[in-house]
């Protein structure tokens, strides 16, 4: 699970309650698989949504 352009992988931490009880939790990323084009080929990718917006908002220029 990780992003392939960014780098971008999961996060380990607590839950921590009102009571303060941690409870392990981990946090993934919002990985998408999807075409994109790589030297004129298209290809396929695994991108996070922040690298997908970026992409998108340079191709529209």
């Amino acid at each position: 699970m990780k992003c392939e352009l960014c780098l971008k992988s999961g996060q380990y931490g607590h839950n921590v309650s009102h009571s303060k009880r941690h409870t392990a939790h981990r946090w993934l990323p919002n990985l998408h698989a999807v075409k994109v084009v790589r030297d004129g080929k298209p290809s396929h990718a695994i991108l996070c949504t922040r690298c997908m917006r970026t992409i998108r908002k340079y191709q529209a220029v």
